[in-house]
């Protein structure tokens, strides 16, 4: 089995991750047998299963760079774009390291995914909350004006907890802040207008 999973693991090494059908065109076997084989290599530690069907090389999850776990982040849950602490610590705009916790916002549901020592985390914004991300590297991650919006939104209404001084506010443009919070309740805005004093 090893000396099988070395040749494949030569061939998928170079993929963030697969699923069953690119599993089953390297083998060359039906999609049955490539999803039996995936999930004995799983079990063995050999693989990590993150999404139905969908796979990645036990070693290389290990050593996954941070662009790579926010594009499977992204994945898990569709629509959602990377944001709150998790975008706030990659712009450099918090001390808050979220170690292996990435978090973003989608429209379906709030829910946490526990993946061989890593959390992705979802919390659930109505539609009209959902918007001013942007698409970088195939990337789906919020600007770091609304990464905090989104974080003090749910703050605002004890659904988020965050350290308000570990946020470097100079970095963030206050007068796109102004424009973005427009749409909010009027208790999210003040609790904006407060922390940023604007």
């Amino acid at each position: 089995m090893l000396n099988k999973y070395t040749a494949l693991s030569e061939q998928l090494r170079r993929r963030a991750y697969f699923s069953i059908a690119d599993l089953a065109g390297v083998l060359r076997v039906k999609p049955a047998s490539a999803k039996m084989l995936a999930s004995r290599y799983t079990k063995n530690g050999l693989l990590v299963r993150f999404k139905k069907d969908f796979y990645i090389l036990k070693e290389k999850w290990l050593n996954l760079a941070t662009p790579e776990l926010f594009r499977i982040a992204n994945l898990l849950q569709v629509p959602s774009y990377i944001s709150l602490m998790t975008a706030l610590y990659y712009y450099e705009i918090t001390t808050q390291i979220p170690q292996d916790y990435y978090e973003s916002v989608a429209i379906k549901r709030t829910q946490q995914k526990n993946i061989n020592g890593r959390s992705f985390v979802y919390y659930k914004l109505s539609q009209p909350y959902f918007f001013d991300y942007f698409k970088k590297d195939n990337i789906f991650i919020a600007t770091k004006e609304k990464a905090l919006v989104d974080a003090l939104y749910l703050y605002s209404f004890g659904k988020y907890k965050i350290d308000i001084n570990s946020l470097d506010i100079s970095k963030l443009d206050l007068t796109r802040l102004k424009k973005l919070i427009k749409k909010y309740p009027a208790k999210t805005k003040k609790t904006i207008k407060t922390i940023c004093r604007i």
